[in-house]
């Protein structure tokens, strides 16, 4: 059996193929430049020719790829957009076109003249995956699921801060089940307003298998817990560190006893001690982190966690886990961080967090895989056989 997961970053998008027949450490794996780090790179070089361009496709990740865009129009050339592709920009459309862009219908798109650019928006490219592995001799006909993670802010109703609609989702979430599961869905149980979600689903139609779409960073944390210092372990403090954002959970035995989200880019290390310690000691307040332009902060469990001196008491995982790595933080911290590695990889954290999602929503598939990430199943094939 074999499950295809994907976690869509902001630099990277880390590819696990998960084959039952091997065990988890010999799975094939790619990291690759993320869908919007490809885009900014295709659109700067359209700037640099000077021609047109059109964005079309769904609602994927912005950051570099919105950058491009309005670089592009700011520089005076055009830039068009369907309406779907415009809000990976911004949901509110009148602040795309007072960025310079023009909005076009999918049949205004079609008709513009081939000297227009086009570029094709979407967080998950199957066919594209699909080609590099088949290329290497690893075809992909014989999937039991599918799984993508990718960060949705979901689209905030007019007036209301997406951060605070961001973290009141992730609330949400905690409070109808207080499991990191919780934040995968299967297609047709996706919150309406999660919209870079709902477009992931959209641009999977090619895929005639399950689907389960989840949350980065949740999915990354969830994933790290397979680490065996970790899960040896009833309380762990964990964070990612992730490009963009921020994320910490405080877990227990009762699941999620606290978490907080910032921007990465907002925070240095002594700030994310003072969070980190906060959260620990149940006196993190929400103002705190909104007002300092995070999402936010809540704590489900105020009682004190025991930070534990004689032995790791912080999780981190993240491509930006270096900011707490040894001489980031003060020598005298109470704080002693542990660089979680999941079957010995730590940038796919979150296929693993994948994974366990696919055996908690899809349960005909739960046995082996749920064996693998136990590490009770040993491998009956060499990989050479597979």
């Amino acid at each position: 059996m074999k499950i295809l997961t994907v976690d869509i970053g902001t630099g990277t998008q880390d590819i696990f193929l998960y084959d039952s027949r091997l065990d988890i450490e010999n799975g094939f794996k790619l990291i690759l430049p993320s869908p919007t780090m490809r885009i900014f790179r295709r659109i700067q070089g359209a700037t640099q020719s000077r021609s047109p361009i059109l964005l079309s496709g769904v609602t994927m990740g912005g950051g570099p790829a919105s950058w491009a865009a309005e670089a592009h129009a700011k520089a005076g050339l055009p830039v068009y957009a369907t309406v779907q592709a415009a809000k990976t920009l911004n949901d509110d459309l009148e602040k795309v076109t007072g960025l310079g862009i023009t909005l076009l219908s999918d049949d205004e798109a079609a008709s513009l003249p081939d000297s227009v650019q086009r570029f094709e928006l979407k967080d998950f490219d199957f066919a594209a995956i699909t080609k590099v592995l088949t290329d290497f001799g690893v075809p992909l006909n014989d999937l039991a699921a599918v799984a993508v993670a990718v960060f949705d802010h979901g689209e905030a109703p007019p007036h209301i801060s997406d951060r605070q609609f961001r973290f009141d989702y992730l609330n949400a979430r905690i409070r109808s089940r207080n499991d990191l599961r919780t934040f995968a869905h299967l297609p047709g149980d996706i919150p309406p307003s999660m919209t870079r979600l709902q477009a992931v689903v959209d641009s999977s139609r090619q895929v005639d298998v399950p689907l389960v779409v989840m949350d980065t960073a949740p999915a990354a944390i969830l994933g790290a817990t397979f680490d065996p210092l970790v899960r040896s372990r009833t309380h762990n403090l964990m964070t990612n560190l992730g490009n963009f954002h921020t994320l910490a959970f405080r877990l227990g035995e009762s699941g999620v006893e606290g978490v907080f989200e910032h921007h990465t880019g907002l925070i240095n290390p002594q700030k994310l001690e003072i969070l980190l310690l906060a959260l620990a000691q149940g006196t993190l307040q929400h103002e705190f982190v909104f007002n300092d332009h995070g999402h936010g902060a809540l704590v489900y469990d105020k009682t004190p966690f025991q930070m534990d001196t004689n032995d790791f008491n912080l999780v981190v995982t993240g491509p930006r886990r270096n900011m707490l790595a040894p001489g980031s933080i003060k020598m005298d911290s109470s704080l002693r961080p542990y660089f979680a590695v999941p079957f010995g990889d730590m940038m796919i954290a979150g296929c693993f967090g994948l994974l366990a999602a696919v055996a908690d929503l899809l349960t005909e598939l739960a046995e082996p895989v749920i064996n693998s990430l136990q590490g009770l199943s040993a491998s009956k094939v060499a990989p050479w056989e597979v």
